[in-house]
């Protein structure tokens, strides 16, 4: 009999992928993680009791791990120092990448599991004799974006039970089963920002730099409280009156604390293409020029593109131009079903702050 153990978050669908491999035979070990010293916007203690109390219905072992120092050091600093250059940093790819699929992933091999599964919606699929990261079959939920950073020797080691199905199914066993879990609501957002305002959260660990906000021309428009607090293509927040459409920004020049606005749907918007760097690519790296589809962001819909190796790093052409390309984001590359990998998004093309 093989042991799974699963990484178990208190939530229904990491409650539901213990059920489902119960019920397939597997050993399950239910293993929680703790990313971070508990204060009352993340109550991993409440969590852990629901943890528990899954595991008694289910009737298998758990244990609690916290790599609480292993977050910070990993995850949290590397944010903190990307927000202070004035980027966008994406922390739930990161902790995937250096927490849930490295040292949780080893964890759970030293507990005697040959696998180690998760409640995400996506799947593995074997192509060639090698192990291949697939969007979940729920393209409301899918969630293979986030894991663009996985290898094929990784994810031979790995199952996600949920990627055949979608969310209602699963609320649905959860509720057929009387799960403890079965109605509580999805976690949203960081952990370590939970239900509080960005801004003050982040206050407490950079010190705001106040600057200008500048149209493409150089006219100043405004004062803003620190360029980390802002992202590419953001209207809300600005707190700019005037007549006229909208402002929205368009881009950043943390040398100066400037941030960049315009109105309307300005074409500063809009990127031809991007240039990428640290590419990850799930089942080793492909030939180019090669075409295929992507993502700039979780919730984007896919845009064909075709990508070119340039300068060490990738350039992506669009089909269409997209918007809000933002530096520091991850952008993943897709044929299908098939996730093939990712990079760190440069800078959008043509580059608006270089452009005369």
């Amino acid at each position: 009999m093989k042991t799974v153990v699963v990484g178990m978050s208190g939530g229904v669908d990491s409650s539901v992928t213990a059920l489902l491999l119960k019920e397939q035979g597997y050993k399950v070990i239910g293993l929680f993680m703790r990313n971070w010293e508990e204060d009352e916007e993340c109550p991993a203690a409440q969590d852990y009791e629901d943890v528990v109390a899954v595991c008694h219905q289910l009737d298998i072992p758990h244990y609690s791990v916290n790599f609480s120092k292993e977050y910070w050091n990993e995850v949290f600093l590397h944010c903190l120092q990307e927000y202070a250059a004035g980027f966008t940093p994406n922390p739930d790819i990161l902790c995937n990448r250096e927490i849930k699929f490295k040292v949780f992933l080893q964890r759970a091999l030293a507990l005697g599991g040959d696998y180690l599964a998760t409640g995400h919606y996506c799947r593995r699929l074997e192509r060639g004799g090698q192990w291949h990261l697939g969007r979940g079959l729920d393209p409301e939920k899918d969630q293979s974006y986030f894991l663009y950073t996985l290898k094929s020797s990784i994810l031979k080691r790995v199952l996600f039970p949920l990627g055949e199905l979608h969310k209602t199914e699963v609320r649905a066993l959860a509720e057929r089963y009387g799960l403890e879990t079965a109605r509580k609501k999805d976690s949203t957002g960081i952990c370590f920002i939970g239900k509080r305002d960005f801004k003050s959260f982040l206050s407490r660990y950079l010190a705001p730099e106040p600057g200008n906000f500048e149209t493409l021309s150089g006219r100043v428009v405004g004062r803003h409280e620190g360029i980390a607090f802002y992202t590419i293509g953001q209207r809300k927040g600005l707190h700019i009156g005037g007549e006229g459409e909208a402002w929205f920004v368009v881009g950043k020049d943390p040398a100066r604390q400037v941030v960049y606005i315009e109105q309307g749907d300005h074409p500063a918007l809009y990127a031809e293409g991007l240039m990428a760097m640290e590419g990850s690519w799930i089942g080793g790296v492909p030939t180019f020029p090669l075409r295929c589809q992507a993502k700039i962001r979780y919730r984007a819909q896919d845009v064909a593109c075709t990508l070119y190796e340039e300068r060490g790093g990738l350039k992506v052409i669009f089909d269409e131009p997209q918007k809000a390309v933002t530096p520091r984001q991850s952008i993943v590359f897709y044929q299908n079903e098939l996730c093939l990998g990712g990079a760190m998004i440069e800078q959008p093309l043509p580059n608006i702050l270089v452009v005369s």
